[in-house]
């Protein structure tokens, strides 16, 4: 009876908080312009030209988020099919369920694209995103979890500007974009409430849905820590868990239904159709975070040190950790203040659990691998876990730091003066050091005339493409994909940065570029490495029949830009120059 008396309490306190009044107060006002003002001064170098500039920490990711905004452009403005792109990868194309397409995003912004550009899209996301998440965070801490409006702040700011989010900022629009699973964590814990199976299970299975549109590796992310803080409170706890699961389980099985229902065929289409893959281009122990991180700063922090945090961090959108030597003693100080509670105590178990997850198979410390096996290595080839980049695990440990973080300052209001004023100073020095420094840009190569005053139509046919040299690929190709995407993708491509098979029906597994061809392998030699090699003219052309070219066009300024425009004379003749490029036009094999 004791225990029942204990969850009608707890109940009655959930029900209480989760009543508080919902409507916006004007501080509320100011938090929000706070963090779009602070997410602007991060954006800001962005912003200046958003058209014209990259962000420089991950040019090709903010290539490939281009192609994703252009292609849902095509989507609104052209009736394109939503999961399938023919303008890139032609003539197989691209399966867009497959990618990281950012449909509700760029759906509902494909205006902005439309008139603005692509270029404008992408600051305004990832500006909105680390505001958004922040303020998402704000909301329901605030609203629902504790009774401190400073606290819910420091909270939401870890959240949306935490070392990690700052990092993905560099080029990933969907791991920036966080706003969404706030409401997933809380309609979660609501289901624990009588009552609230239908309706609470709909609307989690909505904003499943809602999720899978705008990224799947966060949303499995907290699936799998909420269900290992279910299990831990459950084991903690099984008096009180017991008196609820029922009707908790209900709820989950109401939001599988529902989202279930909704997300049948776009997952189909992303695991069946083609251009499905399986895998990712690299093994496990590629991409692991490093144990000393997590007392170090991040490259873009105000304490940063970029040529040090390198050794650390396996590339400026992956710095995933990164407390701060204070920071994580905060993190610490914060798990100790708050250890008696069950369920907070569950919380930061399965933050530990998913941070070991992104050590990968073996311990790694100040970039060296240790030999020390870790319990990862026993599920790197799990299906769907095969797919995750594996220290991005580690974006939940930084997520639920935030969320303690509150929870500890909420609880540090009744503490004494004295202690008081030390675990202030403590958070001072643990959050100045990581504010953010405004993201690095380099400006991008100007679009000649002949594509701005809508030369190429002239040259390309229907049904052919404009093959930019170097082609489009990951990396070596960047700029070709930008013009393309920038372009709206109005005319098709060849090739491109995505995700695809290798080299399917033979090898499925996920490859970041176009199966390899000769003339893609021949380019790509002579831009790296400036080498002339004899040309075999037949297979040149065979490519670029493949490929449905209309005409090739040399990109001016490319690396080794003599060399492949040699490469291109002995296969194609002298080119003709117009609008600020040399092209030469491919005739029509019939």
């Amino acid at each position: 009876m004791r225990a029942a008396d204990e969850v009608t309490e707890k109940a009655a306190e959930v029900a209480e908080k989760a009543g508080r009044p919902a409507r916006w107060q004007r501080v509320d006002t100011w938090v929000a312009l706070g963090f779009a003002l602070f997410a602007t001064l991060v954006t800001i170098q962005l912003w200046i030209d958003p058209n014209g500039r990259v962000l420089a920490g991950n040019d090709d990711d903010h290539g490939i988020f281009l192609f994703m905004l252009a292609h849902a452009e095509r989507v609104v403005f052209d009736g394109a099919a939503p999961f399938f792109s023919d303008r890139f990868n032609v003539p197989v194309g691209v399966n867009m369920m497959a990618n990281t397409s950012i449909l509700a995003l760029a759906i509902p912004l494909a205006p902005v694209t439309h008139f603005l550009g692509g270029g404008v899209t992408v600051a305004l996301l990832v500006t909105g995103g680390l505001g958004g998440t922040a303020f998402a965070w704000y909301w329901v801490l605030s609203r629902h979890l504790v009774d401190s409006r400073p606290a819910a702040w420091i909270g939401g700011a870890w959240c949306g500007f935490a070392p990690a989010m700052i990092s993905h900022a560099n080029g990933h629009v969907n791991f920036v974009s966080n706003y969404v699973l706030p409401f997933i964590v809380w309609q979660v814990l609501r289901l624990r409430e009588p009552g609230r199976v239908r309706r609470g299970g709909v609307i989690l299975g909505l904003l499943i849905t809602l999720q899978v549109f705008i990224n799947e590796e966060a949303l499995l992310f907290t699936a799998l820590t909420l269900g290992l803080m279910a299990a831990g409170y459950a084991a903690m706890a099984w008096s009180e868990a017991r008196l609820v699961w029922k009707h908790f389980s209900a709820g989950i099985g109401v939001a599988a239904l529902t989202s279930g229902v909704l997300l049948a065929y776009p997952l189909w289409y992303q695991f069946f159709a083609p251009g499905n893959y399986h895998g990712q281009p690299f093994e496990p122990t590629a991409y692991v975070t490093d144990v000393a991180s997590l007392g170090w700063f991040s490259r873009q922090a105000l304490a940063g040190n970029a040529a040090l945090t390198r050794n650390l961090s396996v590339s400026a959108t992956e710095d995933n950790t990164f407390f701060g030597p204070v920071g994580l003693v905060m993190v610490i100080v914060a798990i100790v203040m708050l250890w008696r509670s069950v369920a907070l105590r569950s919380t930061a178990i399965a933050g530990l659990v998913l941070l070991v997850m992104s050590f990968g198979p073996q311990l790694r410390i100040f970039g060296y691998d240790t030999g020390i096996p870790l319990p990862f290595g026993l599920i790197s080839h799990v299906p769907v876990i095969d797919l995750v980049s594996v220290t991005r695990f580690a974006m939940v440990p930084a997520a639920v730091a935030g969320v303690l973080l509150a929870f500890a300052v909420d609880r540090a209001g009744s503490f004494a003066p004295k202690r008081r004023r030390l675990f202030w100073i403590g958070m001072v020095l643990a959050l100045v050091p990581l504010i953010p420094k405004p993201l690095p840009v380099v400006q991008g190569d100007p679009m000649p005339p002949f594509l701005t005053e809508g030369t190429w139509r002239s040259y390309v046919a229907d049904g052919k493409t404009l093959v930019t040299v170097p082609l489009p690929d990951v990396t070596s190709g960047r700029t070709g994909q930008r013009w393309a995407t920038l372009n709206n993708l109005d005319y098709p491509t060849p090739r491109g940065y995505f995700m695809g098979p290798a080299d399917p029906p033979a090898d499925d597994t996920g490859s970041w570029q176009a199966p390899h061809r000769y003339t893609s392998d021949l380019l790509w030699s002579v831009r790296e490495y400036g080498y002339v090699p004899a040309v075999d003219r037949e297979r040149f052309l065979a490519d670029l029949d493949f490929w449905r070219a209309g005409v090739v066009v040399l990109i001016p300024g490319s690396r080794n830009e003599a060399s492949l425009r040699s490469v291109l004379v002995e296969a194609l003749g002298e080119p003709q120059s117009v609008g600020g490029v040399e092209l030469w036009p491919v005739p029509s094999n019939g």
